[in-house]
């Protein structure tokens, strides 16, 4: 964003918040959009509208309450971080909860996240991936409101959506409501891949939902609680700002990435298919400029291309690092094709399954992180069976209609 569109947009913020004080706030969001309507800071009328930026819908309800903030890099309000643009219109912000990968988004997947304070605000930022994967009761001490706001993609091991469950759960042991600020979902438009099994539960996976679930973040919060998934039976008192102009078929290109491994809208639309790989010796471009646009080993003698994995900001200790591998890019598959896609590709991982075996290389982990990926163990097994891709998706049809059934009574598009 250049500099005059950045003092722009302060400008209308704080005009903002001035006519919402000096009208009671009144929470009508045609007023919000005649006061935007003077700045040049303008969007089209079919225009994708993240909930976040729909103030007139949230800002009433927090206004003079104190307030904890689960956020990181993508939570903006046309290119402004959230918390500054609550801070610029007088939100009394007591803490910030960060994810995995922080709260600006530049940790390692796996990396443990620090506690540390916001140099803007002076609100401490509270680490909710490493020690503690959700609030504390000191941390909810205090606080009058949550409001969560994460861009997710939509896939069940992407960890933003178990932190929403951790952070439902304190809410609603510590009564504080939470108010869900949704984004829309890249792999919104289907649903595909297994259902996770209960005894495969992990923070890579932790309800029983197919690999791609094909609902917003704020849809599967409504879901948590109806389907009864917090403890003890437990309630979060969750009301979830919808986006304006959004459905499931909607392509919409994420203005900013959500984790340092998924540059580009390519990457998200390949990750549901190729994250399995991280439960085996196969790369997925981790140490490249290719993240989750290939796939690779170094026993791939034949392949396509060949790279050398390096060390490097957001992968910091690459598989195969420092060692040449033989790969094949996906760089070429266009965002429509991609889009377009109905299930997972399964055809990438039972290739290197073969690949690898024919060679005897092992291909699985020497754990069981393959497992919790998938959500079964069958998984395994059909490739170890030799069943092809066709044979694999086929397996968990049926599960993947039960859950169209359940999805179907938490829908907001």
């Amino acid at each position: 964003m250049n500099l005059i569109k950045d003092i722009t947009t302060v400008i209308l913020l704080s005009f903002l918040f001035l006519t919402m004080s000096s009208s009671s706030c009144r929470s009508d969001e045609a007023e919000i959009t005649q006061v935007a309507s003077a700045s040049v800071v303008s969007q089209s009328e079919s225009d994708v509208i993240p909930a976040a930026e729909r103030l007139a819908l949230y800002f009433p309800q927090i206004k003079g309450k104190k307030v904890g903030l689960v956020v990181n890099q993508t939570s903006v309000v046309d290119g402004i971080h959230l918390v500054d643009t609550l801070k610029l219109m007088g939100a009394d912000i007591q803490r910030i909860f960060a994810p995995e990968h922080g709260f600006r988004g530049k940790a390692d997947a796996g990396e443990h996240v620090k506690n540390e304070m916001d140099a803007k605000t002076g609100a401490p930022v509270i680490s909710l991936y490493g020690k503690k994967k959700g609030p504390a009761a000191e941390d909810m001490e205090g606080l009058d409101v949550m409001v969560f706001d994460i861009q997710d993609v939509g896939v069940r091991f992407y960890t933003y959506i178990s932190t929403l469950h951790y952070v439902m759960q304190a809410c609603a042991d510590y009564n504080v409501p939470l108010i869900l600020l949704d984004r829309p979902n890249p792999n919104g438009h289907y649903i595909d891949g297994p259902i996770l099994e209960k005894e495969f539960t992990s923070f890579v996976g932790m309800h029983p939902v197919p690999t791609v679930y094909g609902m917003t973040i704020g849809e599967y919060g409504k879901m948590i609680n109806g389907e009864d998934w917090l403890k003890n039976g437990a309630q979060c008192d969750l009301t979830v700002i919808p986006c304006k102009n959004y459905d499931h078929t909607t392509y919409y290109n994420l203005p900013i990435k959500p984790s340092p491994n998924l540059p580009n809208i390519q990457s998200i639309f390949l990750y549901p298919s190729l994250c399995l790989f991280e439960g085996t010796n196969v790369s997925v471009g981790r140490g490249t400029e290719m993240q989750f646009q290939m796939y690779g080993h170094p026993a791939w003698t034949d392949a396509p291309s060949k790279i050398k994995i390096k060390s490097m900001p957001g992968a910091k200790y690459p598989k195969h690092e420092n060692k040449t591998i033989g790969y094949k890019s996906l760089q070429d598959l266009t965002k429509g094709a991609l889009h377009n896609r109905d299930g997972l590709n399964m055809d990438y991982l039972v290739e290197m399954y073969q690949v690898l075996t024919a060679q005897g290389e092992p291909f699985f982990l020497e754990t069981n992180f393959f497992e919790k990926l998938a959500g079964t163990d069958q998984l395994r097994a059909q490739l170890k069976a030799g069943k092809s891709a066709e044979e694999i998706r086929a397996s968990w049809k049926s599960g993947v209609d039960d859950f169209k059934t359940i999805r179907e009574k938490y829908l907001l598009y």
